[in-house]
């Protein structure tokens, strides 16, 4: 008896997980900017420089700096949500979740560039310093320590 009660709820689970009710995800790669695309691009281009130059921005802060730069051919804040999925479908930004509590903010910001080369020679000098080996500790300094702290 009970295990026919299992088979009912795993079939009520299934039957909930696969149902029509649950949508996919959007696809952001097939995003249409309204705009023909060379227009597009520039105002990715415009919308991109904001956002590197003031780290990551939510929406609305986003709109703020876009008015402020006066960006061409951006309509409305409805718009430029529509331009900042379609950046993110293109690979130009990364929207993630900066999460308090219960309190979430999500934030654009721009994908990390190639590293410069730079940057790279600092950490094999790092490297070399991790490869000498301390000097070794001798036991009466140990023992010299415990008998000031009382240990």
């Amino acid at each position: 008896m009970w295990l026919g009660n299992v088979k009912v709820l795993s079939m009520e689970t299934l039957v909930r997980y696969y149902s029509s009710s649950r949508k996919a995800a959007v696809n952001v790669r097939k995003i249409n900017p309204k705009v023909p695309t060379q227009q597009a691009y520039s105002i990715a281009q415009s919308l991109y420089g904001i956002i590197k130059q003031h780290g990551p921005l939510t929406v609305s802060n986003t709109w703020i700096h876009a008015k402020d730069a006066g960006i061409s051919g951006l309509n409305s804040k409805t718009h430029m949500k529509i331009m900042l999925k379609w950046m993110r479908g293109r690979k130009m930004l990364k929207l993630f979740c900066n999460g308090v509590g219960s309190n979430k903010k999500f934030l654009h910001s721009t994908l990390p560039e190639e590293p410069r080369t730079d940057q790279l020679e600092i950490p094999s000098e790092v490297k070399l310093q991790d490869e000498r080996s301390p000097a070794p500790k001798t036991g009466k300094k140990l023992k010299d320590k415990k008998m000031k702290f009382g240990c």
